[in-house]
């Protein structure tokens, strides 16, 4: 099966969900958006701590984030909710929203008199997009239009041995099919970046890419630490990875081996961009998977070799578990046993189409563990200066 069924939008994209996003505009309006989602099914919050007492490239980061978000294939409405005095540009949110062609609202706490009045005019509004948007029925769409997302977190020696390497083939196989794939964490390139400037398609892409890694050390770098300080992380160390370099190289083999042809800052949101692309994101994965799902991916693949179970509000991540191990012992939030690898039972090409087939049964509606449980609420937004 090279087809499957989604959700339409008027840009042309295609989604493998239909939530109404509620997006606080501020994190002082996280609770109120929170409280509107609990009332009412079929909707998603973000619950980021952003938005204010910032310097302005952070503030339009953060509002261009959000707007991303919003424009996500696998939201078909949107309800702003808006503190009021808050640093991003609530305004501007609206408008580029709304010109999606989805339905697009906003409240704001302050003019509607307090929190109380505020959840029980969101409460009405999204419920209304619910029900609006409720009736739209999936249509067939094409292999080409998945955008797919990458990520492994919760690393050990098996992730760079089994479940990056599964992640990879697909990769490589949805490229080959005229499909998008997106992969990031640059903070994990080091030592790896010139194998990854050598599969560029030209010397811009190289030297974008050396840039993004060397931009990342000297954040690091200017507060007195070098990045080895806090990567590998205490627990990749148990895992086995003695260092970032070995952790690199294992991190950058789900990105399977066709060549890159280009890199997007944080904020952007792919359109008609195909190939492989990498996206400047931290690795930590609250900032990770809100940076992936504001590309517009429709799903993610994540490696794990320790058992990494969250997952995010509007994006569904597949988990792909590299340790026989773990798998065992968390069942409950592992999606696919690429263990099995390890204990040679199956090869790289056999997990990796039991994959490829996950992803297009979970683009068609199937649930991921984590959706089931709905573990999927510490996301953020990574921002790049101070709080002040």
């Amino acid at each position: 099966m090279t087809t499957w069924n989604g959700y339409r939008r008027k840009d042309g994209s295609v989604g493998s969900r239909n939530f109404v996003a509620v997006i606080p505009a501020v994190t002082c309006a996280n609770d109120v958006a929170n409280a509107i989602c609990r009332e009412v099914q079929g909707t998603v919050t973000y619950m980021h701590h952003q938005g204010c007492c910032q310097l302005p490239p952070d503030l339009d980061r953060v509002t261009a984030t959000l707007i991303s978000l919003g424009k996500s294939p696998n939201v078909g409405a949107v309800l702003i909710v808006s503190l009021g005095c808050e640093g991003t540009d609530h305004q501007k949110m609206y408008e580029e929203l709304k010109a999606t062609g989805k339905p697009t609202e906003i409240i704001h706490i302050q003019e509607l008199g307090g929190v109380s009045k505020a959840i029980r005019e969101g409460t009405d509004i999204a419920r209304r997009l619910v029900l609006e948007i409720s009736g739209q029925q999936r249509e067939p769409a094409d292999v080409s239009e998945i955008v797919m997302a990458i990520k492994c977190g919760a690393s050990d020696t098996t992730s760079g041995m089994a479940s990056n390497c599964v992640i990879g083939y697909v990769a490589d196989k949805l490229v080959d099919l005229g499909a998008t794939v997106v992969f990031g964490e640059t903070t994990e390139f080091l030592g790896g970046e010139h194998l990854l400037a050598k599969r560029a398609v030209n010397k811009q892409v190289a030297d974008k890419i050396y840039e993004i890694v060397n931009a990342m050390e000297e954040r690091a770098k200017s507060i007195g630490c070098d990045m080895r300080r806090g990567q590998p992380t205490p627990g990749n160390i148990a895992g086995g990875l003695s260092s970032i370099e070995e952790k690199s190289l294992g991190a950058i083999v789900k990105s399977g081996t066709r060549p890159i042809q280009g890199v997007l800052d944080y904020p952007d949101h792919i359109t008609d961009q195909k190939g492989l692309w990498i996206k400047d994101t931290p690795g930590r994965e609250p900032e990770i998977l809100t940076g992936m799902a504001a590309t517009g991916a429709q799903f993610m693949c994540f490696s794990t070799g320790r058992g990494a179970p969250q997952g995010f509000p509007s994006m569904p991540v597949i988990k792909i578990c590299g340790n026989p191990n773990t798998y065992e012992n968390m069942k409950e939030d592992m999606d696919l046993n690429a263990g099995l690898i390890i204990t040679g039972e199956k090869t790289i090409e056999q997990v990796g189409e039991e994959a490829f087939d996950k992803l297009l049964r979970v683009l068609n509606g199937e649930m991921t563990k984590n959706e089931a449980i709905q573990y999927f609420s510490a996301i953020d937004i990574h921002c790049l200066g101070p709080v002040i």
